[in-house]
């Protein structure tokens, strides 16, 4: 467990990074709005043990530690609605404002770990994790190599945030999260900033399909965004 220094307190975080004395390639992950739970840490040791330093901070680090609130072991249909009203003001209050700020003390507290190699790093984020992703990518032109989001809102913020991109770019949506009309648009402004991506939708997948404690959980989909994010870091960062 970490302690990150922002311009609001402290933000706690995770880390999972290979025990070998020597120094890694740099990722921030994102949460989605669960946060920081078990099967974050199962996410996070993936790219871990192909030779990646992963943080993972608690995006709601303004209303106290991780878990900020309490959750089941299995988020269903049947509890789904309760969390969601607790978590919503959260991420209602966690403004694009409050976004680049942490990103900035994230990054900067990741870049200076003795444990991460210089060089660019890579951004990946969950639901709204993947928002939070682009947002920090964009902000950081040359800093960040590589950016991916997975069910997530990417283009909420609309074409012009992301004109200053200069990271390589994967996607992966939901299939009831996107229409092709919805891509389409998307695709047009990534084409317009001129960067490298991949832009596709998981068939039959629902928002969530990556998270292994929720009904949305899709196996075979977890495994396709696996074989789509290591390459990709694999790609864009010294080491990998």
């Amino acid at each position: 467990m970490l302690q990150i220094p922002t311009t609001d307190g402290r933000a706690d975080a995770f880390a999972a990074f290979p025990d070998r004395g020597e120094r890694h390639p740099g990722v921030l992950m994102y949460a989605d709005g669960f946060g920081i739970r078990p099967v974050l840490r199962e996410m996070a040791r993936e790219p871990a043990e192909h030779g990646y330093y992963v943080l993972v901070p608690n995006l709601f680090y303004r209303h106290g530690p991780a878990p900020v609130i309490e959750l089941p072991e299995y988020i269903g249909e049947e509890v789904r609605p309760a969390v969601f009203a607790r978590l919503m003001p959260m991420i209602e209050a966690h403004t694009t404002e409050r976004v680049l700020s942490d990103a900035d003390a994230y990054l900067g507290f990741l870049t200076t770990r003795p444990e991460v190699g210089a060089g660019p790093v890579a951004v990946t984020g969950y639901c709204i994790g993947g928002l939070l992703a682009m947002r920090t990518a964009a902000a950081h032109p040359g800093r960040v190599a590589a950016v991916a989001g997975f069910h997530g809102p990417v283009g909420a913020d609309g074409p012009d945030s992301l004109a200053e991109l200069t990271a390589e770019v994967y996607l992966g949506h939901a299939e009831t999260d996107m229409t092709p009309e919805a891509l389409g648009e998307l695709d047009r402004a990534l084409d317009a900033a001129g960067v490298d991506y991949t832009s596709e939708i998981y068939p039959g997948t629902v928002h969530g399909f990556t998270m292994s404690d929720t009904d949305a959980f899709d196996p075979a989909a977890l495994r396709l965004h696996w074989d789509r994010l290591l390459p990709l870091l694999g790609r864009t960062l010294a080491n990998g």
